[in-house]
């Protein structure tokens, strides 16, 4: 699914690590595609589904690349490993944009 209207949405979110560790995040905050998506699938060379996007800073985007395993990245905050999942279905439920799909 594709909603470049949601996924203003999720950049005009906080970092949503930033609550937790304010002093660690720097950088605007970009709309992370998740590796895993909650819905639907990721084939290689392809981004999931804009439903399947979480708010990170620059930093935090940069270190969850770095670290290459959001299950891994989100435990070593502290998180649950499906965190970013959680995240990214609670994010698109409550999307203004949520019934919206771009042809």
């Amino acid at each position: 699914m594709k909603s470049q209207r949601h996924l203003q949405h999720i950049r005009n979110q906080p970092c949503a690590l930033c609550a937790s560790n304010p002093e660690e995040c720097s950088g605007s905050v970009q709309a992370h595609h998740l590796m895993k998506p909650w819905l639907g699938y990721r084939g290689t060379g392809m981004k999931a589904g804009d439903e399947n996007a979480i708010p990170l800073c620059f930093e935090h985007h940069r270190d969850l690349h770095a670290v290459g395993n959001e299950a891994n990245f989100f435990k070593l905050k502290g998180l649950s490993e499906n965190y970013g999942k959680a995240l990214a279905y609670g994010l698109w439920l409550r999307s203004p944009y949520f019934k919206e799909k771009e042809k």
